[in-house]
């Protein structure tokens, strides 16, 4: 890294005047910015796929920095708008939403089908479902330009998987052909009813109350208090069938139509919208059940481990999202150090500003390991392999709890990179730093995450799953990237087995935190080792020495080689996409 002489020393810059002094990163396309995506895809998909997927991919990017993210402004600042009665006074409930949602719909759902091709074959012309790295992917770059729209994306696409795993084969058959729709006017969206006032995390506390109606149905009662995407042609539902005990084991899954067969409204309805920090652009809001007619998922009594399969895919669609965020913010603080001139430097020839980009850029790259991480190990456990379905029960909250956390810092701090122009509207840091908080909240806060992690070590065995997925990359960081990794390796998993006894629960969030950066070191070195690319190493060094290896606060920082490899790529990524 330049010392302050040697910077100090380099050529005066001329500043740019004018409008042209103002970095503006609007038309870059994000994929092309992004090298390494391309790189790190190639590792989990096969190499046929990955060249079917790379024209979409460049598509979406250059969206992703133009028109998608026009698109998202505008949705951001016209939000949906609840109407109830018709001009005659006829009861309607329906959601106005603006265009420029509309379109994103018509983008992410028909276009690049992003919640049906796990689902079945056709999407881009490829001849099979594709396996969940595909779909995160696409996720990952469309984040980069609106959040709000991939709750619902991710929501039909996590219906559609517990309906097929738990549903009566005559249900699944009626309802996933338009689940999968890649056409508008077919199309059934997908939602989650599972808050109520008394009972967010605690499931067991659920109050709505479903009661037979004399068929094969049950019919609905109650309040639901969060609910995003409210308008759903079909949502999951958790509820207490009469009669049933109370806590978890009385909890059933049921499936709730927005209309009824014949095309009547079902009996339930949207009280209110809520009007919340972020994800402005997609609804949420309270709704009643009022005697609706829904169909029983699965056994009775189940509920909660049926609706669980649900969650932890939206977890995982959270932790994707996460990165996603992160991956723009970064972006666009490189995008703007590359070309603000100050005091007759460019800021990213200014030493502080340097250790600033790396802190940006070093989490957002551990997120995008963490993605790839567990999407193949749900790959794996969907085709069966015994021990990945343990390994994806870790992976998930791991990802849910440290990505989602990260993305709140990074975000913010990629803000002040911009100056007094990322505190406005008209800029995207705003809407990043307000989308990512959700990411800590929804599908379980922080430290029900992080006790989840527990849990799985406790019923699927899922620390020796996770200890032995990562022995060998963690011998080979050990020995030839980062010397002391080893040490560190042994002492997370003592940690977390420490956190496991009686009354160890204290130490939860510690040991998923131990537990992701060990995870994210050594995939990134496994990435690096099978694609020649020396600053993914580098980032693996960066994570050991800095989120696992003791450190003295108060230590003198030298000259730190990794700082300028993962920096230097970057900063050349940025400036290719923009040449």
């Amino acid at each position: 890294m330049p010392t302050d002489a040697a910077t100090t020393a380099s050529p005066s810059v001329e500043p740019p005047t004018g409008p042209s002094a103002v970095p503006d990163s609007r038309g870059l396309n994000l994929y092309r910015a992004d090298p390494d995506l391309r790189a790190v895809l190639g590792l989990y998909l096969p190499e046929a796929l990955v060249a079917r997927l790379e024209p979409q991919l460049d598509r979406l990017g250059a969206l992703a920095g133009g028109a998608l993210d026009e698109l998202a402004d505008v949705a951001d600042h016209n939000p949906p708008v609840l109407v109830e009665r018709t001009r005659r006074g006829e009861d309607e409930q329906r959601l106005d939403k603006h265009p420029a949602y509309l379109e994103m719909e018509r983008l992410a759902f028909s276009e690049f089908g992003i919640a049906a091709l796990s689902h079945r074959a056709g999407v881009f012309g490829w001849p099979a479902p594709m396996p969940p790295a595909a779909k995160y992917a696409l996720v990952f770059l469309f984040v980069q330009a609106e959040f709000g729209l991939m709750c619902p994306v991710s929501m039909t696409d996590s219906l559609t998987r517990t309906l097929r795993k738990f549903g009566d084969p005559a249900l699944v058959a009626r309802y996933l052909p338009a689940l999968t729709s890649q056409d508008l006017d077919l199309l059934h969206q997908g939602a989650m009813f599972m808050t109520e006032q008394g009972a967010g995390s605690d499931v067991g506390a659920t109050t709505v109350i479903a009661r037979p109606d004399g068929s094969a149905g049950w019919r609905l009662f109650g309040d639901k208090w969060f609910c995003s995407n409210p308008d759903a042609d079909l949502a999951m539902v958790l509820a207490r069938p009469e009669g049933a005990s109370g806590g978890l084991g009385g909890v059933s899954l049921f499936l709730l139509p927005r209309r009824l067969p014949d095309g009547a409204p079902n009996r339930y309805r949207i009280m209110r919208l809520k009007d919340k920090l972020g994800t402005r652009s997609m609804a949420s809001g309270e709704i009643r059940l009022e005697g609706a007619n829904a169909w029983m998922v699965g056994e009775p009594g189940a509920g909660f481990r049926q609706m669980a399969d649900m969650v932890n895919n939206s977890r995982l669609s959270n932790g994707v999202r996460a990165a996603g965020l992160m991956r723009r913010a970064a972006f666009e603080a490189l995008h703007v150090a590359t070309h603000r001139v100050a005091f007759g430097r460019r800021l990213i020839d200014m030493p502080l500003m340097r250790r600033q980009l790396v802190k940006l850029l070093l989490p957002a790259e551990q997120a995008r390991a963490m993605v790839f991480q567990t999407a193949d190990a749900l790959r794996r456990a969907d085709e069966g392999v015994a021990s990945a379905y343990a390994l994806v029960r870790i992976l998930t909250p791991l990802i849910k709890f440290r990505a989602c956390r990260d993305a709140r810092k990074v975000t913010g701090d990629a803000m002040e990179v911009r100056g007094g122009c990322g505190y406005i509207e008209e800029w995207p840091e705003p809407r990043l730093v307000r989308d990512a908080h959700l990411g800590s909240i929804w599908e379980g806060t922080s430290n029900i995450v992080a006790l989840d992690v527990l849990r799985a070590a406790r019923r699927e065995g899922s620390l020796e799953a996770l200890e032995a997925h990562l022995a060998e990359p963690a011998a080979e960081l050990g020995a030839n990237v980062a010397p002391g990794f080893e040490a560190a390796f042994a002492r997370t998993f003592r940690f977390a087995r420490a956190a496991l006894a009686p009354g160890g629960e204290v130490r939860a969030r510690q040991a998923a935190s131990a537990l992701y950066h060990v995870t994210t070191a050594a995939a990134l070195a496994w990435e690096a080792e099978r694609t020649g690319l020396a600053h993914r190493a580098a980032l693996a060094r960066l994570v050991v020495r800095h989120r696992l290896l003791a450190r003295d606060p108060l230590a003198e920082d030298g000259a730190d080689d990794d700082l300028d490899i993962v920096l230097d790529h970057a900063s050349a990524a940025i400036a290719n996409a923009a040449g």
